[in-house]
């Protein structure tokens, strides 16, 4: 598990001037797809790592069902991409940092649990304190400009 989550960890750190979230989608042991915030970069509002890395993974195989997937994510998703979890099918959630604002797996909202998503696990706080801090550094750099 800390495999993939160390992989997202990497790919966070792609983010340039976008907040540093990286996810990487997983099937049979094989990494499918990888993708970092790209926000700004794309002037897209929905360019979430965890949306961009669903699209290339469906693209990959050739399906809208993730069945069989699982997502590691270094902040707890959004709504927004929690509802595309939810929509991919994927089985299996893991993220590192909570996101008491915004996350959508448990902390500030549990979407997973609203929606009654059978059969989704939920792993958040592997690798917590890495993801904590790739992000209260990104934040403590936008303050200090």
């Amino acid at each position: 598990m800390n495999t993939y989550m160390l992989l997202a960890v990497k790919e966070a750190l792609k983010s340039g001037e976008d907040v540093p979230v990286g996810a990487v989608i997983v099937k049979d042991d094989k990494i499918i797809s990888k993708a970092h915030n790209r926000v700004i970069e794309d002037n897209d509002p929905t360019a979430h790592a965890e949306i961009l890395a669903i699209r290339e993974a469906s693209g990959i195989l050739g399906s809208h069902n993730l069945s069989g997937c699982s997502i590691y994510v270094t902040l707890e998703p959004c709504p927004m991409c929690t509802g595309a979890i939810i929509n991919a099918k994927i089985d299996k959630v893991v993220f590192g940092a909570m996101d008491m604002d915004y996350g959508a797996c448990g902390s500030r909202y549990n979407l997973l649990e609203d929606n009654k998503a059978k059969g989704i696990d939920v792993y958040g706080g592997i690798e917590e304190e890495r993801c904590s801090v790739i992000l209260k550094d990104f934040f403590k750099q936008i303050r200090n400009k």
